[in-house]
């Protein structure tokens, strides 16, 4: 049978039943067992369902047959603890529950909701829950947990394992849409949310539920209610749990050797690849700037599905679900103006300052729409990761380029109706000088005024960038910031190996002027020349690639853009070759 990329997979047995690829991260079940109470915040579509119903199969004890078919292969099948099938496993999944903008619907929503899971174990436990009282479903969820929970203390029964997915799903809609009174009703006084808490709590100091875990994305819910419940031990920036969602490198490595074996494919195309995915979809870093990143692992299953299909990298490499994320930047920021602000800030410097007081401590919806905040909402759900300890920053292409498309957006940039003639030109003759002309001439004229006050090479580079995806995907991928020996280029264009372009690779220097940088020269932009330290800088990458590559067709440019004055692209392969030959020893 065919293994299979286990893209949309969220049910652990099903990942296992369909002979689906596995990135083993059982050891942290072992873990994770020392943690009274844990609660673990990742971004959406980082696999925090499927750790979910892998703790799932792991303790229910209905399971206990199937332990070897789903856990053999794994490294908590061979070191397996006590507690693996020991337990009734009661799983909440809060995303489900249906919204409102009444209060009294939200409550009984939730009420029916979760007394339909309560009322369930009647039958998924039926040798031990058959004689449980009757679950009225309209009741308040909190009474009849704990009637369940008293129910199982009095008969003797196994202990419960609480696994609660998406914890906050249902009550962020009410914060980012400035619901506030919703909100506040939900999870304030004796509101329904926070009694159902205070019984999880209770039964844990009953010893009735022998454990609680909880995901989500945002802090803020958990920390409103932290009276009703202050037993949790938070994981989230735990260095022990960074890489318990997300893969690491040598994780991806390993993954794809097997996906090469099992596929078939040309082991020449492998560095290729390598590079794609890096660029795409690795550069998290949710503790430890300086550690090693983690790839998001659902983004790079949504490429690994279409790559072993189609046997090539694929034209698209953004998962469309990641777009709509986008709607919380405009919430939290509250206004457009700080919308704008702060995507110009990233569009054009790739970094913005965070507290990370703010990270470390929880903060509650009265500071979420807090300006100071705005960084540390956008690291919660992925948008942003760590630079270092001061700043943060967009963690890869994929990101840089949803965020490119939002910019545009925010200031009505036509992208889509006036560039097919000039992207044709360039598949048929490629020519730098001339795409960078046109995307000045189509794009850049567009910019407001007061864009041009943040202007620098980053900006230039990522909306070139961004322009040239939309339409060149066919046949090119990009790098920004490759490292090399000498330091990190700013722009690459890759010919895909199966592709017309193959081994073709561009590298390009952006330099930037401004406008009063550029009157202290006293010079016109005819008569500038390259300047002699950038041609030096670009041919340090170039010797780096050709050592990597020494087949590839490699060209160096150094482009300066003056303000919103004009531009100059020098094509200095020539000139590096001549002045800064390739030591090949």
């Amino acid at each position: 049978m065919e293994r299979r990329i286990p893209y949309g997979i969220m049910n652990y047995a099903e990942l296992v039943e369909k002979n689906g690829y596995f990135v083993d991260k059982t050891r942290f079940i072992k873990i994770l067992e020392n943690v009274q109470n844990p609660i673990f915040l990742r971004p959406r579509r980082f696999g925090k369902s499927l750790l979910c119903s892998m703790l799932q199969y792991y303790y229910d004890l209905r399971e206990s047959d199937r332990f070897e078919e789903l856990f053999s292969n794994t490294w908590i099948g061979n070191n397996p603890t006590h507690a693996h099938n020991q337990y009734i496993v009661f799983k909440f999944d809060f995303s489900v529950i249906p919204g409102s903008d009444n209060i009294k619907d939200i409550e009984r929503n939730f009420n029916v909701y979760c007394n339909g899971m309560i009322s369930d174990l009647r039958f998924a436990y039926p040798a031990i829950m058959s004689d449980m009282p009757e679950i009225p479903l309209y009741a308040p969820a909190s009474l009849n947990l704990v009637r369940m929970l008293n129910y199982l203390k009095q008969t003797n029964s196994p202990h419960v394992y609480i696994i609660i997915d998406e914890y906050d799903n249902f009550s962020n809609q009410y914060i980012t849409s400035h619901q506030d009174h919703l909100y506040q009703e939900i999870t304030s006084g004796d509101s329904y949310l926070r009694t159902f808490f205070k019984v999880l709590k209770e039964g844990r100091q009953t010893g009735t539920i022998a454990n609680i875990f909880i995901t989500g994305v945002l802090p803020i819910t958990i920390d409103d209610l932290t009276s009703s419940y202050n037993i949790a031990t938070f994981l989230t920036l735990d260095s022990s749990f960074e890489n318990m969602l997300g893969f690491t490198q040598n994780e991806v490595n390993s993954l794809l050797d097997v996906i090469y074996l099992d596929y078939d494919i040309d082991p020449s195309t492998r560095t290729a690849v390598d590079e794609v995915i890096k660029s795409q979809y690795n550069g998290y870093h949710f503790v430890e700037p300086e550690g090693e990143a983690v790839y998001n692992s659902t983004m790079l299953m949504f490429f690994l599905d279409q790559f072993c299909v189609q046997g090539f990298i694929p034209k698209y490499l953004t998962d469309l679900n990641l777009r709509t994320d986008l709607s919380w930047v405009k919430r939290i920021t509250s206004t457009l103006e700080n919308t704008e602000e702060m995507v110009s800030e990233l569009i054009s410097s790739n970094r913005i300052a965070y507290d990370d007081d703010y990270l470390v401590s929880k903060f509650n919806k009265s500071q979420f729409f807090d300006k100071k905040y705005y960084p540390i909402s956008l690291f919660y759900l992925g948008m942003l990761t760590k630079k270092d300890q001061f700043l943060l920053k967009l963690p890869n292409l994929n990101m840089q380029k949803i965020f490119a498309e939002y910019f545009n957006e925010l200031h009505s940039i036509d992208v889509s109706t006036r560039y097919a003639t000039m992207m044709q030109e360039f598949v048929t003759h490629p020519d730098l000088s001339r795409l960078f002309a046109d995307y000045w001439r189509l794009y850049v004229s567009q910019l407001p005024e007061a864009v041009f006050s943040q202007m620098n090479e980053n900006f230039y580079r990522t909306t070139f960038y961004e322009l040239c995806s939309r339409y060149l995907s066919t046949w090119f991928t990009w790098n920004i910031e490759r490292s090399y020996p000498m330091g990190r280029s700013d722009l690459e264009f890759v010919g895909k190996y199966h592709e017309k372009f193959a081994n073709l690779r561009w590298v390009i220097e952006f330099k930037y002027f401004s406008n009063t940088e550029w009157a202290r020269l006293k010079t016109s932009i005819d008569e500038f020349q390259v300047q002699e330290k950038d041609i030096k800088q670009i041919a340090g990458y170039g010797e780096g690639l050709m050592q990597e590559y020494p087949e590839a067709n490699i060209r160096q440019f150094v482009i300066y853009c003056i303000g919103n004055q004009g531009f100059l692209v020098f094509d200095v392969t020539g000139i590096c070759s001549e002045k800064f030959p390739v030591h090949t020893d």
